[in-house]
C-alpha cells in the first residue's frame, strides 16, 4: 500500500503567494525555503526567498543607506549584486509595484533613501534582499507537478517580520496535518 506524504497543493502559483520548498530539496539557495512569488505568468516567475539572511548590515552593503535594524535575506541566485526591497510604504514611494495586497515593490530608490535617512521608515515596513529567484517559462509548473513547492499564503505581517525563527516550519506546519509531519522531519532523509 502507497502512501500519499504530500499535502494537496490547489492554491494556483500567482503574483502575491508564498512558495515553500519540499523538505529534501539539495539546492543550496532553497533548502527548506519560503518565497514571496512576485510574478508568475507566460514570460516566466519571479521572487524573492525570506528566510536566507546574511550577516551584513544594510550600510555595510551600500554605504549611502544607514544601518536599519532589519536583517537582509538572499533573495536568490539571479543578479545577486543588486539590492532588491520590498516595503508597505506604498504611495510615498513612488513607481512601487503592488504584490499583495499592502506590500509594495521597489519603487523610486532615492525617494526611499530620503525617507530612511530622515528616520521615517521603521524596520518593519521594509525588507532587503540581495538577489532574486527566477523561472523561466513554465519551469515553476514544472517544478509545481513534481512537488518541489507547496503554494500557499501567508498574512502581510509574516512576510515583512526577519526576526520569525524557522519561518519555513512555521508555514508549512500550518498546512495541516501532512504539513505538520513534513515540517518535523529531519534535514537529512537518512536520518529519518
Amino acid at each position: 500500500m502507497e502512501i500519499n506524504f504530500v499535502p494537496k497543493n490547489n492554491i494556483e502559483p500567482k503574483k502575491g503567494k508564498i512558495l515553500l520548498s519540499e523538505p529534501f530539496l539539495e539546492d543550496p539557495y532553497f533548502k527548506r525555503t519560503v518565497v514571496l512569488l512576485c510574478e508568475h505568468n507566460e514570460e516566466g516567475s519571479f521572487g524573492f526567498v525570506l528566510n536566507n539572511y546574511i550577516e551584513l548590515t544594510l550600510d555595510q552593503i551600500m554605504e549611502s543607506l544607514p544601518g536599519h535594524g532589519s536583517r537582509i535575506s538572499i533573495g536568490g541566485p539571479v543578479n545577486n549584486s543588486n539590492l532588491y526591497y520590498i516595503h508597505t510604504l506604498g504611495d510615498q514611494v513612488e513607481e512601487s509595484i503592488e504584490v499583495v495586497e499592502g506590500i509594495y515593490m521597489g519603487g523610486n530608490f532615492e525617494v526611499l533613501r530620503e525617507m530612511m535617512q530622515n528616520g521615517e521608515v521603521k524596520h518593519d515596513q521594509i525588507r532587503f534582499f540581495v538577489g532574486y529567484s527566477g523561472w523561466s517559462p513554465k519551469q515553476l509548473d514544472s517544478e509545481l507537478e513534481t512537488n518541489s513547492w507547496f503554494v500557499t499564503q501567508v498574512k502581510k505581517e509574516v512576510l515583512m517580520n526577519t526576526r520569525v525563527k524557522d519561518l519555513w516550519k512555521k508555514i508549512m506546519s500550518g498546512l495541516g496535518k501532512k504539513g505538520e509531519m513534513i515540517a518535523n522531519l529531519p534535514d537529512d532523509p537518512k536520518l529519518n
